[in-house]
């Protein structure tokens, strides 16, 4: 190899004993990324690939868990199906939840003589339902009543077991009962209070007595298929006495209650005789 062909080894392809010239190859150098509209040089590494982001571990329940979870909503559709099947499960739920068969409003300042005067009430109006003591409680924090506050009420009776909670509930907070109704100013009007109303009206630790309104006791009867009605009524009457007894009121309102079926309208002296009216407004 002659001097001239060893330098840098370039000689070669400069100058070709059979043919022309030929020019070295060029050295790769790394090229600047180049848009994506670009052509790719072919002198130039193709791009790596863009990393992939990580996938998220697939969580798998165990089949215990499965097991254990498939069983708990067994076990609540079961319980709910037995409620549900009662035939007085869907009078319970409508009247607790979608039409209450009672209605409230809250008067501020009932303006009713003696020591329930400028008093806060609730008036509650209505047939006392199967859901009847559940929806009072609610309606009775709702209006924040303080023992010696009114219970005003206007009712034709309904059930009895849940007039009965409701009385023991107006007892419990110190309450005063009466019949009646109220107009925007607090003004009391006579209205009536009849069968399971009663027992209501009875569990007020005063019950005050309007003038012109009424209280009506009749016999009390099952709707339930019973083997024995005579008994069922004997069971009935004797929970009635323990309660009107409880609430301070004569056995005589048992006794006045079991003389008819229809509705007996107590005279204004005879409830107070019974002690049912403890205090009389107005003139009997």
């Amino acid at each position: 190899m002659s001097a001239e062909e060893g330098q840098n080894g370039e000689n070669r392809f400069r100058r070709s004993p059979t043919g022309p010239s030929v020019a070295p190859p060029r050295k790769v150098i790394d090229q600047p990324s180049l848009p994506p509209s670009a052509p790719a040089s072919p002198w130039r590494s193709p791009p790596a690939p863009p990393p992939q982001p990580p996938q998220a571990a697939r969580s798998q329940w165990p089949v215990g868990s499965i097991l254990i979870f498939v069983l708990l909503l067994a076990g609540i559709a079961i319980q709910a199906y037995r409620d549900l099947s009662r035939p007085d499960a869907w009078d319970y739920w409508k009247d607790q939840y979608v039409s209450p068969s009672l209605t409230s409003s809250v008067v501020a300042k009932l303006d009713l003589d003696g020591a329930a005067r400028d008093r806060r009430a609730l008036f509650i109006k209505g047939e006392i339902g199967p859901g009847a003591a559940r929806w009072f409680r609610e309606k009775l924090d709702e209006a924040q009543l303080a023992a010696g506050d009114v219970i005003l009420m206007s009712s034709p009776g309904g059930d009895l077991n849940q007039a009965a909670i409701i009385g023991e509930i107006i007892r419990s907070r110190g309450l005063i009962t009466a019949v009646g109704t109220a107009d925007a100013a607090g003004r009391v009007k006579p209205s009536y209070c009849a069968s399971a109303c009663v027992l209501v009206y009875a569990g007020g630790k005063s019950r005050i007595g309007v003038a012109g309104s009424g209280l009506g006791v009749h016999r009390f009867t099952t709707t339930k298929q019973v083997d024995d009605p005579l008994a069922e009524a004997q069971k009935i009457s004797g929970a009635v006495l323990g309660y009107m007894t409880k609430m301070g009121v004569s056995s005589s309102v048992v006794q006045a209650m079991s003389e008819t079926k229809d509705i007996r309208w107590l005279a204004p002296k005879e409830a107070l005789a019974m002690n049912l009216v403890t205090d009389q407004v107005g003139r009997p």
